[in-house]
Order: C-alpha cells, then structure tokens, then sequence
C-alpha cells in the first residue's frame, strides 16, 4: 500500500495512544483504538499527536519520530567542513546522486497523520480546547513538506485525507512557489492556535510552542527568499515536459518573505523567554559551553552539575532520556572519527574578531597547534571539548583517512565510565536561540543590504561573546575590508557546524558546485619553505619534536597545494577533487522511479 504516492499507510486507520512520561519521553503504545471510538475527548488528539515527536515499535525495535533523530547522515557529513564522510553524504557531497526506485524521504505518511487528525477536529462534537492539537498537526504537515520541498523541489499537495482511489494520486505535482505557500499558510494556522513556551506545563516540555512555529516559518522564509535569490528558476523545469513548473512565481515574494523573517525572530527574541546557554564564568566549566550544550543530561554531564532544566537555549528539540529513551547509537566513539577538514579550521575568527587572513594574532602552522591559539571558543569547544588543545600527543597526525583534526561536538562527557556506547541520551536540537539570532542577521542584510550595530549587538554578538572573540561591528568590518553577508554566514558556518543545516544554505546561497568540488583538505603538512614541527609529549611532560611523525604514504590521495592565511602550502587530501562532479542538477534529488511509474502525470527534475 505504501508504494501509492506514500500516503497509503498500512493499518489503515488503524491508532496508537501512547504513554508520557515526565518531560514528555514516549513509551511503548498500550493500548489499539480505531477512529470509530477515538477523537472523542482533548486527550484523545494530544495522544494521537504524540507520534509526531516519536513512538517505541517493539516490532522493528527502533524509534520512530517526524522529528529528527540522533543520526551520522544528519551532520553534515561530506559537506565542504567535513573531511570524513563516515559512510553518509557522499552523493551529494561528491556529486553522485543517482535516480533509484525507491527514495525513503520522498514519504508522505506524515503529512496523511496530520490530515487524518485535521479531519476529525472539523466534525469534534466535544466540549474541551482541542487547539493546540490542532496547531500541532498544521505545524508538523509544513515540517514535512518543507523537507520535502528541500529535497525534491515542488511535490504534490494533499490536504485531505486520501484512499487508493483518490483522483489526486493521479494529479501532477504542484511548483515549489504553491508547496511554499502551503507551508507557510500552515504555519500561519499553528501559530494561531499553539501556546506560548510559557504556558506549556514541565510536563509536556518538548511539544511545539508558538515561538517555535514563529521560528520555524523564519527559517522557511529565508531559505525560500535566498534559494530564489541565488538559485533561481532552472531548477524549476517547465512543468509541461520536465520539472514541477513555475505556477505561482512572484517576484515580490523575496522581499515580502523577508520582512516577515525578521518581524517573526524579533517576536521569538523579545518575547520567547529564551537565552543562550552560556556557563562559561562558572571555572569548572572551563569556557566550554558550546561543548557541553551538546551532551547536557543529569548534573553529572558536565562540572558545572547543570542538567536539562538549565537549558532555555532550545526552541524546539528532539527529547531523550537516559532511562527511557536512549540514542541506541554510538554517539561519542563516532563523533571523534568526523574529522573536520581544513576550511573548517580556518573559518573561525580570532579573538580580535578578525579572520585569521587579517588578524596579527593568528599564529600559523609551523607547530602543531599554532593555529589555534587565540582563536574563537568554538573551534576549540567543537573540535576538543573542554581541552584546550594542546602542544602534545594530542594533536598529531592521524592514520589513514584522518585530517588530523579530531571532532568533539557531541561527544559525552565521561565517556566509558559516566556514559559508554549506545546510552548517550542528550536532547537534539532541531531549532535554537542561537539559529534564530543568525537568521534575523541574515534576513536583514538581505532585505536591506546592510545591519545596524544595535541590530549585530541583538543578535549575533551574543554568539560571538560566549565565543570569547570580539563584537562584529561596522567599523571592524570597513577597517578591515570585510563583507557583512560574507562575516554573518561565517558565523552561521561555525556556530551550527554539524547541525545538519550546511548542504541547505550551501544551495539557497547558490555555491554548492564550488563549494564541494575542490578536495577536502586536512592539516597542512608544510614543505621545504614552511616546515612543520610535529611535536609529542615526551614522558616527563616536555615537548620533542618527532620529525617522522608524518608519513605522506599513507594518505591514498596525497598532498595538495592549499591557499592559506600563510600563502599556498601542502595540505593533506582526505576526499580528492577528482571524485567530485557536483552539479546544478544537484541542488535537487531525483524523484524516485517507482513514482513515476505509479503516476505518469508526474515529471522528473531536470538533469536526471
């Protein structure tokens, strides 16, 4: 049944009710109704809504969730700040997406759930508030066809409930510029209808608010202004022979779109109740917030004894729990085998505020470890924890495959004693105070060609202070011949690296070929005119150098010239230049075959 447009869900309607427990972690579904004695009562349509956020199937032994889970594919693996894929994204990240049968992400099963709750709060005879139920659903039905929308372009949009035969299964698919619109009228309706964060008991923390669906639709606006910005229409195709088509194109959505955006993140700024998880004047904590955001659990997660409750940072998360819902997934081991590549190391700024291109306080790479020293918290934090890396054994070169870098960002606090493989249990983020910030940035210089520094100050300045580096102004930036745009999506880079948000502003931004075709590059390695020293922690503490420490052998793709702050100088290659074909086409997947074959009115992207 699944294979008829994805809407057809076995079962039928066929309901599960499922248990909470406190802080809203789902449990195993206890008991079977069927609609015919279902959606009587608001607790009714809060139990159904509950599988959005994700349910336990013993049968498959796995969670299943709208909202992302703890998963390697969705951090950013194979982007242009990824030198290891790790088995993930390597189609995209190296140009190699083929057209297949079958597609998991082209599923529309979610968006029927939300049809089918929708459809019954239009004939609810009850007396109880049944609307932030409601919300939920229209807000979960434009998260799933945003995603959809990112993947495959224009989709078809069902907003009823469907059968096997619906005439609708047969229909073409709408364009982008309809599913858009779709979405944002979604939205629109849940933010009418969902509670403040305020309102939400502790009980039920981690269900959608109305600053969420705010945030949310920001974040669809200023991909969709800045995808017709920079990308523009050829994705499209005609509509009559390849492609979704361009029904419902207007020009002056750009601009609508992104006044909206930053109206909506000033409304979630002055009015959310949330802050910046920043301990970083507790001295245990050692200046390394944006490392322990990331694993926070219980008080034994970090020094500091900070636990969940502290955490006012995220908007909208994905919930886990160490007793009752585990990640089930090698978090920590993994996390330090994402090796970030040298583009990535290079584009925090000093501490100054400056790139390390123009900052006097950038050190080089003669020693190991030299390019990190005064430079911003995140790139310490993301890639060592709460070590502040140092000139030892820590930082050598790695075997085969290594950049010679090591990631951190997720990686638990007391692995192999406080936590060991599989339990690791903190919250996904899906929307954080801190994205919200970069997009009311980002939205400005786009709609206005400039910000002010009250604006930098309200916004992505409080980033920049809990990274310990200077405030963005516009004077820095016109001293130093910086581009604003160019310095807010630096910070965008650093701040949300392998938060899986890379591969989309690479597309909206229209720089997906030149950013994945060149290799992914490692440390640099030196030469005759720049040699490095490689240096190991002898047994009494003191620093040797070790000059055979780098075997260039055993990197299969060798070295490569790399320009730097220092000039061009060799750099391992982790993923070569001559595996990448990235093309336009790309910005889009292919519908899959079996699609088309099920309805011949729909018409494949261009290029595939």
């Amino acid at each position: 049944m699944k294979k008829i447009f994805n809407y057809i869900m076995a079962g039928g309607m066929v309901l599960s009710v499922f248990s909470c427990q406190k802080k809203f972690v789902d449990l195993e579904p206890t008991a079977m109704f069927t609609d015919a004695v279902y959606f009587k009562q608001p607790s009714d349509f809060k139990a159904y809504t509950t599988s959005f956020y994700g349910y336990y199937s013993s049968k498959d032994n796995k969670w299943f969730s709208l909202m992302p889970t703890w998963s390697f594919g969705n951090m950013d693996n194979g982007s242009d700040l990824s030198a290891n894929a790790n088995g993930n994204g390597t189609d995209l990240g190296q140009g190699i997406i083929a057209v297949v049968s079958t597609d998991n992400r082209y599923d529309f099963s979610w968006i029927r759930t939300a049809n089918i709750l929708l459809s019954k709060a239009a004939t609810y005879a009850g007396t109880g508030d049944i609307s932030q139920y409601v919300g939920e659903a229209y807000f979960f039905r434009a998260f799933s066809y945003f995603g959809l929308l990112k993947t495959f372009g224009g989709v078809p949009i069902a907003t009823t409930v469907l059968d096997v035969n619906s005439p609708e299964l047969q229909e073409p698919r709408n364009s982008r510029y309809e599913v858009v619109n779709q979405i944002l009228s979604d939205l629109d309706s849940a933010i009418a209808k969902l509670p403040t964060e305020q309102l939400i008991p502790a009980g039920d923390k981690g269900r959608v608010s109305k600053w969420a669906a705010q945030a949310y639709k920001a974040q669809v606006e200023l991909y969709e202004a800045t995808w017709e910005k920079y990308v523009g229409q050829d994705p499209d195709g005609d509509g009559t022979s390849i492609g979704a088509g361009k029904t419902g194109y207007d020009a002056g959505n750009k601009t609508k779109y992104l006044t909206d955006a930053v109206a909506l993140c000033q409304s979630v700024m002055d009015n959310g109740g949330y802050e910046l998880w920043n301990k970083n004047n507790v001295g245990s904590m050692a200046n390394s917030s944006s490392w322990y955001l990331f694993n926070l659990e219980d008080a034994g997660s970090n020094p500091g004894g900070f636990d969940k409750t502290s955490n006012k940072e995220f908007i909208l998360y994905t919930e886990y729990d160490f007793t009752n819902k585990q990640s089930r997934l090698n978090i920590s081991w993994t996390s330090w085998q994402l090796y970030p590549s040298r583009k990535f190391v290079d584009m925090p700024v000093c501490t100054d505020g400056l790139p390390i291109d123009k900052s006097p306080l950038f050190q080089g790479y003669h020693s190991v470890g030299d390019e990190f020293k005064s430079r911003d918290l995140r790139l310490l934090n993301y890639l060592y924890g709460s070590a502040i890396p140092p000139t030892g054994g820590n930082l050598v070169y790695g075997s085969l495959g290594a950049s010679g870098y090591g990631n951190a960002k997720y990686a638990v606090y007391g692995y192999g004693t406080r936590r060991t493989d599989n339990t690791e249990s903190a919250n996904l983020p899906v929307i954080r105070l801190a994205e919200v910030y970069l997009t009311y940035a980002e939205a400005l210089v786009e709609l206005n060609g400039t910000i002010t520094d009250a604006q930098l100050n309200a916004s992505i300045n409080k980033l920049r202070s809990r990274a310990g580096v200077a405030s963005l102004t516009n004077a820095l930036a016109t001293t130093n011949g910086l581009d604003m745009k160019t310095e807010i999506r630096r910070e965008r880079g650093v701040e949300l690296y392998r938060e899986g948000k890379r591969f989309d502003d690479l597309k909206r931004w229209g720089i997906l070929e030149a950013a994945l075709n060149p290799s992914r590059l490692g440390m640099v390695v030196g030469g005759a005119n720049y040699p490095t020293e490689f240096k190991t922690a002898s047994s009494t503490g003191a620093d040797s150098v070790i000059a055979a420490r780098y075997t260039a052998g055993s990197y299969r793709f060798g070295e490569e010239d790399a320009e730097t702050s220092a000039g061009k100088l060799k750099c391992v290659v982790i993923d070569s230049k001559q595996n990448h074909t990235v093309a336009r086409k790309h910005y889009l997947y292919p519908l899959p075959l079996q699609q088309l074959n099920l309805n011949s009115k729909l018409l494949q992207n261009p290029g595939y």
